[in-house]
């Protein structure tokens, strides 16, 4: 059952990689990744990494607010 589950776990996360660099509009391309990185963590957790997901978790955050802090000064 595990392996069923990460097995659509990361399908769904290369989809989604592709999506982030197909799209054309920055804040979309910022929403689909952050819902990569949501994958991510999640496939973490199911291998038994929850200690790698929680520093995943902050990165990630910190990363996606420096993006649209990043796209909303640009677009200024």
């Amino acid at each position: 059952m595990l392996g069923t589950i990460l097995d659509v776990v990361f399908i769904a996360m290369i989809i989604l990689a592709v999506a982030v660099v197909e799209e054309r509009e920055l804040v979309s391309a910022v929403v689909k990744y952050s819902l990569l990185s949501l994958l991510f963590i999640l496939a973490l957790f199911e291998l038994k990494a929850p200690d790698v997901a929680l520093s995943a978790i902050v990165v990630g955050a910190v990363v996606i607010g420096i993006f649209l802090f990043t796209i909303e000064e640009v677009t200024r």
